[in-house]
């Protein structure tokens, strides 16, 4: 017992490391068709979110309704997560959710189907529907933040670093269209999380 606590505390003792290049900045302004523009939040929000990097974009179609992306990034030494939490940000800006689910990406470097949530709220008779999830070690995608602790964890213990972002894709939606919108949305995400591991920020 004396021996694994003397080699967790010399694993956790190591230098942390810090970003050195952010990288998220060069994702693609055009992506499968959706052209985008930049934009930000006030410095309240981003001081309440305390990421190492932030990007807020609008991706819009030739035709249909615009999509806006935002990635948070969290290098080691901020502990690799967000704090921000949708299921009480939406209620608290005055938004009612009636649908929580997972749905599947297929990530090609893998082949394989990845769970990221699904939400769909309401809020002055506007349908608002997102889909976010988690990323760490670039490539690995998990849906919760109990999931990415144990991501970050093992990352810290076998690669000296435990960053992560948090991916978050909105749009809105008529009554009629909530599916067909959504279905448009979930292509778009596959296309970021395919995207990310490339323009993921460089520590050292």
């Amino acid at each position: 017992m004396i021996l694994v606590a003397g080699a967790v505390a010399g694993i956790f003792s190591r230098h942390i490391p810090v970003v050195v290049k952010t990288n998220l900045e060069n994702l693609p302004m055009v992506i499968s068709g959706y052209s985008a523009v930049d934009d930000s939040f006030s410095e309240a929000v981003y001081k309440e979110l305390n990421a190492d990097k932030h990007l807020y974009r609008h991706y819009k179609p030739p035709t249909g309704s615009r999509v806006d992306l935002y990635i948070g990034y969290y290098g080691t030494a901020k502990g690799g997560r967000t704090g921000h939490n949708p299921y009480a940000c939406l209620p608290g800006g005055g938004s009612v959710i009636v649908d929580t689910k997972v749905v599947n990406l297929r990530q090609s470097a893998t082949g394989k189907s990845v769970p990221i949530n699904y939400v769909l709220a309401k809020k002055g008779g506007e349908n608002i529907i997102l889909l976010h999830w988690y990323q760490t070690a670039g490539d690995t995608v998990v849906s919760s933040g109990f999931q990415q602790n144990i991501q970050r964890f093992s990352g810290r213990i076998l690669h000296n670093r435990n960053d992560g972002a948090y991916v978050q894709i909105t749009g809105v939606s008529s009554d009629n269209d909530v599916d067909k919108t959504r279905d448009t949305m979930v292509h778009f995400a596959e296309e970021i999380l395919n995207l990310l591991p490339a323009y993921w920020p460089e520590e050292k």
